[in-house]
């Protein structure tokens, strides 16, 4: 079974991530590894952060590793949050906070159109590669379902009539943003 630093400690992530990658790989996570601290995410990209992240664990770990990074693209917000979904609140927010910020900022706009981006930077052997899930759909105007995290209670993708927030995991890993970059990247690293 081959060893793969997931950078973070998000436990969901792993737990969405590994059910993805099956039995051919164990993730470990940055504190499996005695990664404590905060990893930089100061680009402007998604892109950019995701192999910031990267780079940061492979250059001090040396250890094979991807990272993550998503934003949540909403049209009618000139593409906010973005890159800043997870602090769009503010440095010391939360879920709650972002949602309702998000809500606030979308109450007096009729087009709700947004897209989940996820972008994961691998670094297998010194090389780098990117890997993109996109999942286009509609910012609801309140929160459905407890399930999920971040902006799941909000975010109905398009074809269901769910939020991610009220599907089980098992659907949601199967056509979530983050899953279709996971598959692509499980499909790569099983070739």
């Amino acid at each position: 079974m081959h060893e793969l630093v997931f950078a973070t400690n998000n436990s969901h992530k792993i737990a969405e991530a590994s059910a993805i990658l099956g039995n051919h790989f164990h993730l470990i996570s940055l504190k499996d590894i005695g990664c404590l601290e905060e990893l930089p995410e100061d680009k402007p990209t998604i892109k950019e952060n995701a192999l910031q992240k990267a780079r940061y664990i492979y250059e001090r770990f040396g250890c094979d590793c991807f990272a993550d990074d998503t934003g949540l693209i909403v049209d009618s917000l000139d593409g906010a949050p973005g890159v800043y979904s997870a602090r769009y609140a503010g440095e010391d927010c939360n879920s709650q906070n972002n949602i309702r910020k998000l809500l606030e900022n979308l109450n007096d706009k009729k087009d709700r159109r947004a897209q989940f981006k996820t972008v994961l930077a691998l670094i297998h052997n010194g090389d780098e590669y990117f890997f993109e899930g996109v999942v286009k759909g509609v910012i609801m105007t309140e929160i459905h379902g407890k399930g999920g995290f971040g902006y799941d209670p909000v975010f109905r993708p398009d074809g269901y009539e769910l939020s991610f927030a009220e599907m089980d995991s098992e659907l949601k890993n199967k056509i979530s943003h983050r899953a279709l970059a996971i598959k692509a990247l499980s499909f790569f690293l099983n070739a």
